[in-house]
């Protein structure tokens, strides 16, 4: 049982800017492209930062409506260095926040999480620049088939890890939802695959319907 790796499922083609690249080449490079987001990376390849559509916005938030109708927003001072800013060095948010290519889809989706931020360029032991991987790339593991993951769930989860066979335990999937059935021996083990099916990619919900033959979950009466 594994989780699928962030080099699996990132973008390796990746659009970079240079520190020096002028904020309309950037704005240009989103554009044609079809991205929100480009790394800005340094001589030897390695991410400084991350140039995204917000970073951009600034400077037209920045700007004084003539017309007067609607107020302009107030900016910290960090986000009017940015406005004012015309060059990626200057617009980028730094330091860049990166993954590695071995890690599993949890690890990225988890760093995503703690920093929010939508996208984590990908680099190497070097720190060059690999690829990049969006939410939207962790995602790709809800489109796996049903039959792939109750293969998964039956071969990895309830044989080899628990050590059931298919008679004691099935597993049936649709849409991502799997509904377990079966009788294991003690009921503590229950929720213990119920927890590792959860676990496998692509597993949106798990209903378990599992019965037990020992209920070793309670505790015993004291004998006197």
């Amino acid at each position: 049982m594994r989780h699928r790796t962030v080099a699996e499922l990132m973008t390796r083609d990746v659009v970079r800017a240079r520190r020096d690249t002028p904020f309309k080449e950037i704005a240009r490079l989103l554009a044609e492209n079809d991205v929100t987001a480009v790394p800005v990376v340094d001589d030897l390849d390695r991410p400084a930062g991350v140039v995204s559509e917000a970073d951009l916005l600034r400077k037209s938030a920045d700007r004084t409506d003539p017309s007067g109708r609607s107020p302009v927003p107030h900016l910290e001072a960090w986000e009017r260095a940015k406005a004012e800013g015309s060059r990626a060095e200057e617009l980028m948010s730094a330091p860049a926040v990166c993954a590695r290519p071995e890690w599993s889809v949890v690890e990225a989706a988890r760093l995503m999480e703690v920093h929010h931020i939508k996208r984590l360029p990908v680099v190497d032991e070097t720190d060059r620049l690999l690829g990049i991987v969006s939410r939207g790339d962790l995602l790709r593991i809800f489109l796996r088939r049903d039959d792939a993951i109750r293969d998964e769930i039956t071969e990895d989860v309830l044989w080899r890890t628990m050590g059931l066979a298919p008679s004691e335990v099935t597993a049936e999937v649709r849409d991502g939802r799997v509904e377990l059935g079966g009788s294991v021996e003690f009921r503590s083990l229950i929720p213990v695959i119920e927890r590792l099916c959860g676990s496998v990619d692509g597993v949106v919900s798990v209903a378990g319907h599992i019965d037990y033959r020992n209920d070793d979950a309670r505790p015993s009466s004291a004998g006197g």
